[in-house]
């Protein structure tokens, strides 16, 4: 019957386009079929991902934790680890100590010793440890606190000053090392890189500056030798008048023009004989100094020297540490015996 037509003669007056719909139609269909179970496979693999990495993010935390804090690991790895994530060490008057510093400066003094074969035994080399960690967390504490009061003081260290402290180290000694040969002594001697030195000169910097400008002790004692050497006295009779105020020096022979003295021997070189230099601050940053030409050739200069020490910092630090604002966060071994034996 009319009513009824076969396929063949429905298919017979499909247009071409029709059919490749239906085609595509049908494809699509049997695709859906797999289409759901690999969604849920996918969303599966995505949270087991996510469950692992997280797994492995809080074990890697638990293991450096451990590492840093109970066992006190020292090893290079740890350092750079804590030049990355911002571990503290301590906490000095509300500011935090970082690890790295810590471990920086225990690297840097710990590693000529090994390197000059100064340990005769590992019960040697395990005191000669503990008291550098002990040094180390003190003066990364120390600087710190520096840092705490630059801030507050609005003292800067500019990159170029750093610049220059670098350059007078590489031709400290009247040897002027090469770029590539300063580098080849700081990672031999002391295992630093460049960056890794610039912290140490820069915290330094930093402390110095700081000392100079909160001591007025020092400013106070430095004006009253002025006025003594004012009057004509000498190095010598100025000791005798300040006492312990001061430190007095003599060279007692010719030494070198590029000596290691605070910049003391700089300083005398443009001096004529018997005169006395004004007030300066010693390159080392740990006071003023005045000096007295003694004799000088083009090479070698003899001088007296005066010098009155910055205090006032490591007053505060010590008052600091006595009112118990200083909170480490690692017990040094060294630190526990000390506490066994005022226990018993």
């Amino acid at each position: 019957m009319g009513l009824f037509r076969k396929k063949e003669d429905t298919d017979e007056k499909k247009s071409e386009r029709e059919k490749v719909e239906e085609r595509r139609e049908e494809v699509l269909a049997r695709g859906r079929k797999f289409k759901y179970p690999l969604q849920y496979a996918k969303h599966k693999v995505v949270l087991l991902t996510v469950i692992i990495s997280t797994f492995a993010i809080v074990a890697a935390g638990i293991f450096i934790h451990v590492m840093l804090y109970n066992v006190q690991s020292t090893e290079d790895i740890f350092y750079r680890i804590t030049t990355i994530l911002p571990y503290s060490v301590a906490e000095v008057d509300g500011e935090k100590v970082r690890y790295s510093d810590y471990l920086l400066i225990y690297k840097s003094t710990i590693t000529p010793i090994e390197k000059q074969g100064m340990i005769t035994s590992g019960q040697d080399f395990g005191e000669m440890q503990k008291y550098y960690k002990r040094e180390s967390l003190n003066a990364a504490e120390d600087y710190t606190y520096a840092l705490k009061l630059a801030r507050e003081l609005g003292i800067e260290v500019l990159d170029s000053e750093v610049d220059q402290a670098i350059e007078n180290h590489r031709k400290a000694g009247g040897v002027e090392r090469s770029e590539e040969a300063f580098d080849r002594v700081l990672q031999d001697n002391f295992n630093l890189s460049r960056n890794e030195y610039r912290r140490i000169i820069y915290l330094s910097l930093v402390s110095q500056k700081v000392s100079e400008e909160i001591d007025e002790l020092a400013k106070i004692i430095s004006n009253e030798i002025g006025g003594y050497i004012s009057e004509g006295k000498s190095l010598a009779d100025i000791k005798k008048i300040m006492g312990d105020k001061v430190e007095y020096e003599e060279t007692g022979d010719l030494v070198d023009r590029m000596n290691i003295d605070g910049g003391r021997a700089t300083v005398a070189l443009r001096l004529e004989k018997g005169k006395t230099s004004e007030r300066f601050i010693s390159n080392s940053g740990n006071g003023y100094y005045f000096v007295t030409l003694i004799d000088k050739t083009e090479s070698a200069v003899d001088y007296k020297s005066l010098h009155i020490p910055f205090t006032e910092l490591e007053t505060r630090i010590a008052k600091i540490r006595k009112e118990g604002k200083i909170n480490e966060k690692i017990v040094l071994e060294d630190d526990t015996t000390d506490e066994e034996t005022k226990e018993e």
